[in-house]
């Protein structure tokens, strides 16, 4: 009996040596063949924009072939399941924005889990929103807005990208910190609501720096204040939310990098590394300067825990403001 324990114990043994030796060659020949990075939002938006970066940079630096797969819908979910689902063999990767730690809260059947699910590979981004408002609305002001908000409740509207989102949630959250409470005017996308915003169609919007830099300065929307916790080089004048009305109030976008759970280990610290290496790269920093946005190496523990504290946050405002898609 007891030999066959230590026979049984051996040939275990002899098992789990085989498959780690399996996986480390694995890792050592990666990438045999193409590798995607799938992006869960409609291609030209600011997902797609750094995830071009990396299969560019990856395909650049590494060799083999990196290439983009757009997989829009449901906030980003649908492209986040695909790679849930994945094989955890390095060649399945995900970008996503702060939608992935936004949906946990909002949305009632996310059908992964998004700490069992995913190897987290590291932040890489982080930038900030714009609050503008269309030049005919009087205030200037966030001061000035919140008085006139909260003189005529549910009178002001603001704009955003789309139920559920980082902009929609932004103005949420604006709501519940000022004790004011104004209308939100879903679009479809950020895109969008700029455009409705210097029609005259809201009175407010939020999103990206990007996008509503240019029509600022051309006078055709007027930047109130900017959401994180620095003001924007571009327009230096333009206060921060916190600083001008609202203290502690901070909100910004990011980018992160993810694979499927059980991924190598040997495999998450080349793509780690390779990360920090294109987002150091003189070129890549220059264009994510020019996005607002700045470069984040964060270690996969790191990120980890920034996540965390991201699905507090936003599970939070969800609560408060009482947000359910379903």
């Amino acid at each position: 009996m007891k030999f066959r324990l230590e026979l049984g114990i051996q040939h275990a043994l002899v098992i789990a040596a085989a498959c780690a030796l399996a996986v480390s060659a694995a890792a050592q020949t990666w990438p045999a063949r193409p590798v995607r990075i799938i992006v869960p939002f409609p291609p030209g938006g600011g997902v797609d924009f750094m995830g071009r970066i990396l299969a560019q940079k990856f395909t650049e630096q590494i060799g083999g072939s990196f290439v983009v797969d757009n997989r829009p819908g449901a906030a980003g979910m649908l492209g986040a399941e695909l790679v849930a689902r994945a094989a955890p063999d390095g060649y399945t990767l995900l970008t996503s924005a702060p939608e992935f730690s936004i949906n946990p809260s909002v949305r009632s059947k996310l059908p992964y889990d998004p700490f069992k699910d995913f190897a987290f590979i590291s932040q890489l981004t982080s930038g900030q929103f714009m609050l503008a408002s269309h030049p005919s609305v009087t205030i200037k002001t966030v001061k000035q807005l919140i008085a006139l908000a909260k003189a005529r409740p549910g009178h002001l509207n603001y704009g955003h990208s789309g139920m559920g989102g980082i902009n929609h949630l932004a103005g949420e959250m604006f709501q519940t910190m000022a004790g004011i409470r104004w209308v939100h005017v879903p679009f479809k996308g950020a895109g969008p609501s700029i455009i409705g915003l210097m029609g005259g169609e809201i009175d407010f919007v939020f999103a990206s720096n990007t996008g509503l830099i240019e029509p600022a300065k051309a006078g055709k929307v007027r930047p109130i204040a900017v959401t994180g916790t620095k003001r924007f080089m571009e327009i230096p004048d333009v206060p921060t939310i916190a600083e001008s009305g609202i203290p502690g109030y901070n909100v910004t976008g990011w980018y992160g990098f993810y694979a499927p759970a059980g991924t190598s280990a040997d495999i998450v610290r080349r793509l780690h590394a390779e990360a920090g290496r294109a987002l150091n790269s003189p070129d890549v920093k220059e264009k994510l300067v020019k996005t607002d946005n700045e470069p984040v190496v964060s270690s996969p523990e790191e990120f980890t825990a920034f996540m965390r504290a991201e699905i507090g946050k936003w599970a939070k405002v969800a609560k408060e403001s009482n947000v359910r898609i379903d």
